[in-house]
């Protein structure tokens, strides 16, 4: 590990360093996010980016977990939204961290440091996830024949990166059909009236 002197986490030019990172990462690919290259997105000179993060590896993680660490607070506020489904869709269609994401995901391909923290993200998040679902089926009398809580975790946050993947391509054969189905399903399990509290017969019949 390295022994040189960091820069306060709580400093304002690396915040600037790790919103300009990600930024390199999102629109231009991660392996345009050299030293160089960041620090002139971050305005600064490059030896200001190795005060702070000594390697890039070490800035790569930096900007993993603070992207993670935001991502976990947003699916809280989802969880506990009027409708915790539809809630969860629409944050993980977000094409912006959806296009983080899969950089992370060929990063770690090269860089055994950002597998490891990949591989314990997907999983905190998806148990919060299966823990959370499994009481929201539960409440709407789901049939676990039909969909399971892991299941459903899967198809809201592996969908989603799926399609921003192939639209990256500009390959988008069925995705409004895919969508379409996944909104009517989620308004069988969440009709409207439970964003009220007032959880109606909808809710517990058989098709959900």
């Amino acid at each position: 590990m390295s022994t040189r002197r960091r820069g306060a986490k709580d400093s304002a030019t690396r915040r600037t360093l790790l919103e300009a990172t990600a930024r390199v990462m999102t629109e231009e690919g991660y392996a345009a996010a050299t030293t160089r290259r960041v620090a002139a997105e971050a305005g600064v000179k490059p030896a200001l980016v190795h005060y702070y993060f000594p390697t890039m590896e070490d800035l790569f993680l930096a900007v993993f977990s603070e992207g993670t660490e935001a991502n976990f607070e947003r699916q809280m506020q989802a969880l506990t939204s009027d409708r915790p489904l539809h809630a969860l869709w629409e944050l993980s269609r977000d094409p912006r961290g959806n296009a983080l994401m899969q950089e992370f995901i060929a990063l770690a391909n090269h860089r055994k440091a950002i597998r490891s923290e990949l591989m314990a993200y997907a999983r905190r998040y998806r148990e919060i996830q299966v823990t959370a679902f499994t009481f929201i089926l539960r409440e709407r009398r789901t049939d676990a024949a039909q969909i399971t809580p892991v299941t459903l975790s899967m198809l809201l946050s592996g969908l989603p990166r799926i399609m921003v993947m192939e639209a990256n391509f500009g390959f988008t054969m069925g995705h409004d059909e895919m969508l379409a189905l996944v909104e009517h399903y989620l308004d069988i399990l969440e009709p409207p009236e439970v964003a009220t509290g007032q959880v109606g017969d909808g809710c517990k019949s058989d098709t959900a």
